[in-house]
């Protein structure tokens, strides 16, 4: 069977048996579990993953090391370690990358994303993650796949999908753009915060939970119509620019990714999110609701 073209971001699990015998670099499917606390994702992946999947580590794999010059606590990886990355996980030119998570998404987009930045549009997401292969009776493996090396891409980055903290400010003093948040409510409102510098959120940004592109907690994404009507109250679908951010920039990328299912695929990334902006005393921190 050859490898059919697939021009949604999102497969479904059947789409995926269907295609797993597929060789790399044909197609390569990727685990991207990770915790923020307690539980790590290699142990995740070692208890049971797809069929043929590699691992990568979103720390390790997916982002930089945090510091001068690097934003937040997930700074983007540069283009020569993200190739080094594709490479080892035998990634090449038209390769369809199909990843998964069991968190509806929340760290697979980053993945997804991060192909967009640097020029590859092979990036898939598994709907419904681990739990929807598993729940459609499809197995899981132990063993681990020795991937051949693929041929080192020539990667570019994009910084136009990329806005800092100084263009967020600009963003949110003009007319017409939006800013969300989508981390979760109480995140956003302050009433917690387990790990950044300060509570609250950037004052005039919106809240935006990823969680609310999902039917259900760690399921599938909405339907497009029920999507365009989320963004739609936020005043986002017709918002130039467009901003998403998170804690970390991570989770921000979750509602890039409903956004492009909905016709706006122009939607920036505040790279250092509130991690960056809350680590900055000189910047207001709002609190509540609004």
């Amino acid at each position: 069977m050859s490898l059919v073209p697939h021009a949604s971001p999102l497969v479904t699990p059947s789409w995926l048996a269907a295609h797993l015998g597929e060789r790399a670099p044909a197609l390569v499917v990727v685990d991207v579990r990770w915790y923020l606390k307690g539980k790590k994702g290699s142990d995740a992946y070692a208890e049971g993953h797809l069929p043929n999947a590699v691992f990568a580590d979103l720390d390790r794999d997916l982002s930089s090391l945090p510091g001068p010059g690097r934003p937040g606590r997930h700074p983007l990886p540069d283009a020569d370690a993200f190739a080094d990355f594709l490479a080892r996980i035998c990634v090449a030119e038209g390769t369809v990358v199909v990843a998964y998570d069991d968190g509806g998404g929340a760290t697979v987009a980053r993945l997804w994303w991060l192909l967009r930045y640097f020029g590859h549009d092979g990036g898939r997401v598994l709907e419904g993650g681990i739990q929807a292969w598993v729940d459609a009776g499809h197995p899981l493996q132990t063993s681990t796949l020795q991937r051949p090396r693929a041929e080192r891409l020539h990667l570019v980055p994009r910084p136009e999908m990329v806005v800092d903290k100084a263009r967020v400010r600009e963003i949110l003093s003009g007319p017409s753009g939006v800013v969300l948040d989508a981390r979760a409510s109480e995140r956003y409102q302050g009433v917690v915060e387990p790990i950044d510098a300060r509570p609250g959120h950037v004052p005039g940004a919106k809240s935006a939970p990823f969680s609310g592109n999902l039917a259900a907690p760690a399921g599938r994404f909405l339907s497009p119509d029920e999507l365009r009507a989320r963004y739609s109250s936020l005043g986002a679908l017709e918002a130039r620019p467009l901003v998403a951010y998170c804690g970390s920039g991570v989770t921000a990328c979750h509602d890039l990714l409903a956004l492009s299912l909905i016709g706006r695929p122009d939607a920036l990334l505040y790279e250092g999110s509130w991690g960056d902006w809350a680590a900055d005393l000189a910047l207001p921190a709002a609190l509540g609701e609004k």
